[in-house]
């Protein structure tokens, strides 16, 4: 056993993917100290998306300021990669928590008012920068717009009933009269854009976006009504004004107030489970016919994860490769058996003392260590 690839989600609350993989990279060493050991951290399109990327394949983060959710000017950033290029092209990854995310609008929340105008700028950022490729991670937002405010500051215009421009808030969404895409940065056409998402609700509707993430974002019930009547009216309009038939019923359509919604339909981005993006960004397929043995893990695996999360994704595909999966995980569900058929090789918790999560969490780091040498024991029998 000589080469390994540890590739784990984080631990939500925990540790973060960059922190496992340096605890498991630091068992195999002591098992085999000779190992070929690549560490792959993977995030799931939220905070600290952009830097799972850079310490993956490398590259470099540009530093920018923009507009922060409530119109105020924030420091922001998004990475461009280098060990992803091929032919020339250049990727960026943006992360659209790093401009209008939760943290930015605490003590403020109102996903009537906050806007994605600043994901938008940074979008235009990596465009002059000359990045052909665009991955965008939907995760961890404070707002509700539909991406009118990234599609705005991309020169999408927007007319109220006097004839007027503005720049829509989830709040202000039913007073679009009329869209014009005329004026869109022309650069998108030759450009590939992927959004990064694990959900697939619809745009409105009770498991849309307005009712399943606005109350994490201050939504009262009231408001949650009002933003959901919003959406819907913008879906009319994008129908009437686009040509776009059923967009709002588009698998993901609901992610991040709507986000998915407005990146397929003003931008033309593919819309891909995150793990799905990262796996291909960093060339796993090729990485595998290498390896002798994968570790991957996240917090809990239950039949949520079975749906294409982390470790499944990547099950997926070693299975094809006919290279082992190890899943080291904080907690183990019921009914998951299936992920055994999907290709996971065996599913390890590191709760050793059966203990509740908020006692669980302290001691993570040293139960994870344990486990992990537990594992590597097993492996090194002769």
């Amino acid at each position: 056993m000589k080469n390994f690839i540890i590739i784990p989600d984080s631990f939500k609350g925990t540790m973060s993917s960059l922190e496992i993989c340096n605890i498991m990279a630091e068992s195999v060493k002591r098992f085999f100290c000779d190992a070929n050991i690549l560490c792959i951290p993977v995030a799931d399109g939220g905070e600290g998306t952009v830097d799972a990327f850079l310490s993956a394949v490398g590259g470099t983060k540009i530093d920018i300021n923009v507009c922060g959710p409530f119109n105020d000017v924030v420091p922001s950033f998004y990475g461009i990669l280098s060990g992803a290029a091929k032919d020339g092209e250049k990727t960026a990854v943006i992360e659209m928590a790093a401009c209008a995310g939760l943290p930015l609008a605490e003590g403020r929340l109102n996903p009537e008012c906050s806007t994605t105008f600043g994901v938008g700028e940074l979008i235009k950022s990596a465009l002059d920068k000359g990045c052909s490729k665009i991955i965008t991670g939907l995760g961890g937002s404070a707002t509700n717009d539909g991406a009118c405010g990234a599609a705005s500051a991309l020169g999408v215009r927007f007319f109220d009933k006097s004839g007027n421009t503005f720049v829509p808030t989830g709040g202000s969404l039913k007073d679009i009269c009329r869209i014009d895409t005329s004026g869109i940065d022309p650069r998108l056409k030759d450009a590939q854009l992927i959004s990064m998402c694990d959900i697939d609700n619809p745009l409105c509707g009770k498991t849309g976006a307005a009712y399943i993430f606005g109350p994490q974002k201050g939504a009262s019930h009231p408001m949650v009504k009002r933003l959901d009547s919003g959406l819907k009216h913008l879906a009319e309009i994008v129908q009437h004004d686009m040509l776009l038939e059923d967009a709002a019923e588009i698998p993901g359509a609901g992610a991040a107030g709507g986000m998915g919604f407005g990146m397929k339909i003003f931008f033309g981005s593919k819309l891909q489970m995150g793990i799905e993006t990262v796996l291909d960004t960093v060339q796993f397929d090729k990485l595998l016919k290498n390896a002798d043995i994968v570790f991957s893990g996240e917090g809990k695996i239950d039949t949520q994860s079975l749906r294409g999360k982390v470790v499944i994704g990547i099950a997926r595909r070693t299975k094809k490769a006919g290279v082992p999966l190890f899943a080291v995980v904080g907690d183990i569900g019921d009914n998951i058996e299936s992920a055994y058929t999907e290709g996971v090789s065996a599913i390890f918790s590191i709760n050793r003392v059966a203990i509740p999560f908020i006692e669980a969490r302290r001691r993570a780091k040293t139960d994870l260590a344990l486990t992990m040498d537990t594992i590597m024991r097993v492996i090194n029998i002769r």
